[in-house]
């Protein structure tokens, strides 16, 4: 009788085992994270002097029929969105969430880039699951592979007329990709990079790049003339879009505990003096599970997100 009842018992424990492993959400595509602690999450208000600008109560809706969106561009408000259930991209409304499929065969993308061109427009696509950087066009054929053996591709960056950066998640670098396919190695030696955005001045391009794989290296900056890299802002957890905005401001997202929280900060001031989370301006605090996946912030400041493989768009309008 006794190990009848023990037998019971074990059984019970392993059933509720399984139910909470079928519960558990995905991950962000092998992205690697730091996971929060108890502690971490008891101090998350604690650390802001300020109150956010905005919180979850701020934000609008959009609600696409995209059921696992990852990362999306924006241009000439719409919306374009890889599926990661169905291996499609979409065309979003920015405003009515009406969606059309555009076209099959992108597996997974974090981040997009959105040019018009005199024909239409060029999305560029790095497809973290096939390791492949696409073109796809306004004409709705099938997405080109222009750069492959790209090893877990996650952020883009337009850089010139010839040539955009990519982050490798997996080999920790950067590459310089042509517009036919060449690829050479900018700077290696990185955290997991993620997101990626350059500023151009008279002189030089001011690179900046998201580490989740370090929050001592949270974001780290470097210039095509110079490319050591340097600390532009420690201290912040799991980092992934990163995008500079019309205001000059450089946005993030990354993680306070399990919430996905948007920040920002002025670079040119983290440039001269190396900042930290105290320095950060919490743009959205979201009841939003981390990591967000989506960030894109249009010229008239709409800043829209999304947290991982959820069919919900949000956005808010970002005043002065």
């Amino acid at each position: 009788m006794k190990k009848t009842l023990q037998l019971s018992i074990s059984f019970i424990i392993f059933t509720f085992a399984l139910i909470n492993m079928a519960q558990t959400q995905p991950e962000a595509s092998k992205t690697p994270t730091d996971i929060p602690t108890e502690q971490q999450n008891t101090e998350i208000e604690e650390r802001n002097n300020e109150e956010p600008r905005y919180t979850q109560e701020d934000l609008s809706i959009i609600i696409g029929n995209v059921q696992r969106p990852n990362g999306f561009a924006w241009l000439n408000n719409t919306l374009y969105t890889a599926c990661n259930g169905d291996w499609t991209l979409y065309e979003i409304d920015d405003s009515s969430g009406s969606t059309q499929t555009f076209l099959f065969g992108i597996r997974n993308a974090h981040t997009l880039y959105a040019e018009e061109t005199e024909a239409g427009f060029d999305l560029w696509i790095p497809d973290f699951d096939l390791n492949t950087i696409f073109l796809v066009d306004q004409s709705q054929t099938a997405a080109q592979p222009i750069a492959e053996n790209i090893d877990s591709p996650w952020g883009i960056a337009y850089l010139d007329e010839s040539r955009f950066l990519v982050t490798s998640l997996r080999e920790n670098k950067i590459l310089a990709i042509t517009r036919g396919g060449q690829s050479i190695d900018l700077v290696e030696n990185l955290s997991s990079p993620t997101g990626i955005a350059i500023e151009e001045n008279e002189s030089d391009h001011f690179i900046y790049v998201g580490n989740t794989g370090s929050s001592r290296r949270s974001i780290e900056w470097l210039t095509l003339e110079d490319t050591e890299l340097r600390t532009l802002i420690s201290g912040l957890r799991n980092v992934t879009g990163v995008t500079l905005a019309a205001d000059n401001n450089l946005y993030f997202a990354y993680s306070l505990g399990t919430r996905g929280v948007i920040g920002r900060v002025n670079p040119t001031t983290c440039r001269d003096n190396a900042c930290t989370s105290e320095d950060v301006e919490v743009v959205l605090y979201s009841d939003l599970p981390a990591p967000l996946a989506g960030l894109e912030i249009t010229p008239d400041m709409r800043l829209f997100t999304h947290t991982i493989y959820r069919p919900e768009i949000y956005w808010v309008q970002i005043e002065e």
